[in-house]
């Protein structure tokens, strides 16, 4: 059964379960909240970022982004930006007392489909390498499947293919929380 969780239980764990899903809209608070479990949890982590900057808009966001994450804390990111190689990045970034931020799968999904890439078997790698990883991740997703049916069938795709990985990684997580006007909502503690 859910569990709301207030703002004063933003962080309730100091000690991260080896994976951990972080599921919200746009601008839901999301990343703020998972990079918020990480800085209660390590004195270093790696900031897996997916997005790829194609366009001065995103080149602005992603330099608003580091900059917020440099003001925020004592916490030592590093960053590594791999918009497909995901799953070979985390085998090789990932260790114990070092948690690994995958911000976001969503934009990972979006690579590999635009890539030419077969996103349903790179979904499944993904999935089945989370119990070999040497510590712990969080990963940061999209729902996007909460408003109206889109209109085209690439955008149909992509809405069911974004669906279906966050469930597959929900399922093996140890931990989903659903983010919502800042709000964490604990989906899943433990199997």
């Amino acid at each position: 059964m859910p569990v709301s969780a207030t703002p004063s239980d933003l962080l309730p764990l100091a000690e991260l379960p080896p994976v951990t899903l972080i599921l919200g809209g746009a601008r839901s608070g999301k990343s703020r909240y998972a990079e918020a479990l990480i800085r209660a949890a390590a004195a270093e982590a790696v900031y897996l970022a997916t997005a790829q900057m194609l366009d001065a808009e995103m080149e602005e966001r992603v330099r608003h982004h580091r900059a917020q994450r440099e003001a925020a804390s004592g916490l030592l990111w590093r960053t590594v930006e791999e918009p497909l190689a995901l799953v070979r990045c985390l085998a090789r970034e990932t260790r114990a007392g070092r948690p690994v931020l995958v911000d976001c799968l969503t934009l990972w999904l979006s690579n590999l489909i635009h890539d030419g890439r077969d996103a349903v078997a790179e979904g499944e790698a993904l999935a089945d390498c989370l119990p070999t990883l040497a510590g712990p991740v969080v990963f940061v997703a999209n729902e996007v499947g909460l408003g109206i049916v889109p209109d085209n069938a690439l955008a149909r795709y992509f809405r069911d293919e974004a669906g279906r990985l966050n469930q597959k990684l929900a399922a093996r997580a140890d931990r989903v929380v659903f983010v919502a006007a800042g709000l964490p909502l604990i989906l899943k503690d433990g199997n």
